[in-house]
């Protein structure tokens, strides 16, 4: 078949629910079977999930100390609620308590040390919370030999590295990254124990968690499809679908919003700014120099396209060096990409001169955006490799651009999906473990991605384009799914090999 018959037939080819191909209003849009000649059969697209997502802004774009989300922010927040359901017991179980011993399986075993995991248990029992977190103790825990004590309950109980054991990465679990936290006897019988889940972007969960006692959404929608359509019916932008969303299940005021949203664009712009000012090697077993500040001086002794490539991945440098140093950064969605939506936020608020406003806008649609891809996928690393990560964040920071500059909500997820497409089946290898190589650089080629991205969307015609969100979060969880345990973040295989001299 030539490119005129096909175009020929495509045009004319029906899709599900009777719409034509390439229709101009709200729609998958997808390529007809037809087209493509003979195919095993069931080789399609279903249909977009169904459903809808409760999680808020305020979940995603979680405030904490680095290199990980899943690895730091998520186990200080479980220690954090070990410790309060601990002090909560009878205290007759607490009089028999002696210790608390906690376990990791999976990707927190085997790459927890590189990622500081031990030290964020010990801060979380410790009572510290993410949002406040002493970086100055996280760097104080990594001598694990030395003995803590903390009062949980009017108990006082000692921490230190005997407090962790480390399982094999292999497990049968149902989340990648599983811990579990006991409270033992004398004797070392259990007490009370639960069995917690890291499962990216700093959420976490536990087996037999009740319900969350939360408003409902205003908008329910459980894919982009669902949610265009939901814009298209009322009207409404796809920032204030979700402003309103979040007021309803956080059951708080636009003003209360504001100030998370504002929180975030603050953390972000001083990581950057902090991070162009520092120089010299990054924590780690290795030596990686920083490079975010000669990178940012280099470009501005350049012009043109140079100039501005080199000055975005400087800006994604500065953050991605100063997470991988242990520094506050915003998990969006995690923090192995928390430099990715910072460089684009910066460049939008330091050089274009976007105001507040219109930045909270573009936050909220990243938000949307990433909220879409975790509840259909994943943004954990150890669950779908790099790609639910770095391409996701790059995603968001398209929408955040598109949204923010004032595109329509098609161009929005159209610079979403050419985003994230072309971040499909990236491995996460990080050497050692730890969040430096390939980890760092990659945050700066998730921002240049994104950029490119929202020019694509921006100069096309909309109707036009194949590719829609749904479809391609749908094929970054069957890559993921498909992907080998060593190259989920385990340290295992791909560059994690190959960088290591025998």
């Amino acid at each position: 078949m030539d490119r005129r018959d096909f175009l020929k037939l495509s045009a004319m080819a029906p899709v599900a629910g009777g719409l034509l191909l390439l229709p101009q209003g709200v729609g998958a849009r997808g390529i007809p079977a037809a087209a493509l000649g003979e195919r095993p059969a069931g080789l399609c697209y279903q249909a977009p999930p169904a459903g809808a997502i409760a999680a808020t802004l305020k979940d995603l774009f979680k405030i904490g100390p680095g290199p990980s989300s899943s690895h730091t922010v998520a186990p200080i927040r479980i220690a954090g609620n070990f410790r309060a359901a601990v002090a909560a017991l009878p205290g007759d179980q607490l009089a028999r308590a002696a210790r608390i011993e906690v376990t990791l399986f999976g990707s927190l075993s085997a790459t927890g040390k590189g990622h500081r995991t031990d030290r964020a248990i010990l801060a979380g029992l410790l009572g510290q919370q993410p949002e406040t977190c002493d970086t100055a103790l996280m760097d104080a825990l990594h001598d694990t030999t030395q003995v803590r004590t903390t009062q949980i309950g009017g108990k006082q109980f000692e921490l230190s590295g005997a407090t962790l054991v480390w399982d094999l990465g292999d497990h049968a679990f149902p989340y990648a990254n599983t811990l579990i936290m006991r409270l033992l006897a004398g004797d070392g019988t259990s007490i009370f124990e639960r069995e917690y889940y890291s499962t990216g972007g700093g959420f976490y969960t536990w087996k037999g968690e009740p319900p969350p006692e939360r408003g409902q959404p205003v908008h329910r929608f459980g894919s982009m499809t669902q949610l265009q359509e939901r814009a298209t019916a009322t009207g409404l932008p796809l920032h204030r679908i979700m402003l309103d969303n979040e007021m309803a299940i956080m059951g708080i005021g636009e003003p209360e919003v504001n100030d998370h949203l504002d929180l975030v664009i603050d953390t972000m712009d001083r990581g950057v700014t902090l991070g162009l000012t520092e120089e010299g090697p990054l924590p780690g077993p290795f030596v990686l120099y920083r490079k975010a500040k000669r990178i940012n001086e280099q470009a501005a002794k350049a012009d043109g396209g140079e100039a501005f490539m080199g000055e975005l991945s400087s800006f994604a440098l500065a953050v991605s060096e100063g997470n991988a140093a242990g520094r506050l950064a915003v998990t969006a969605p995690t923090l192995g990409s928390a430099g990715t939506m910072p460089a684009v936020l910066y460049t939008l608020n330091r050089r274009m001169q976007v105001p507040r406003e219109a930045l909270r806008q573009g936050l909220m649609a990243a938000g949307a955006v990433g909220l879409i891809c975790k509840t259909n996928a994943s943004v954990a690393g150890a669950e779908m490799g790099c790609q639910a990560e770095i391409g996701v964040a790059s995603a968001m920071a398209a929408a955040l651009l598109a949204q923010a500059t004032g595109a329509s909500p098609q161009v929005t997820e159209n610079a979403a999906t050419i985003a994230l497409e072309h971040h499909l089946g990236m491995t996460c290898d990080p050497v050692g473990g730890f969040v430096l190589i390939p980890c760092i650089e990659r945050n700066a080629f998730g921002a240049i991605k994104a950029y490119n991205a929202w020019l694509i969307a921006k100069n096309e015609i909309a109707s036009q384009h194949w590719e829609d969100l749904d479809r391609v979060i749908a094929a970054m969880a069957e890559a993921g799914r498909a992907m080998p345990a060593r190259l989920r973040e385990m340290g295992t295989g791909g560059l994690g090999v190959t960088l290591v001299e025998c």
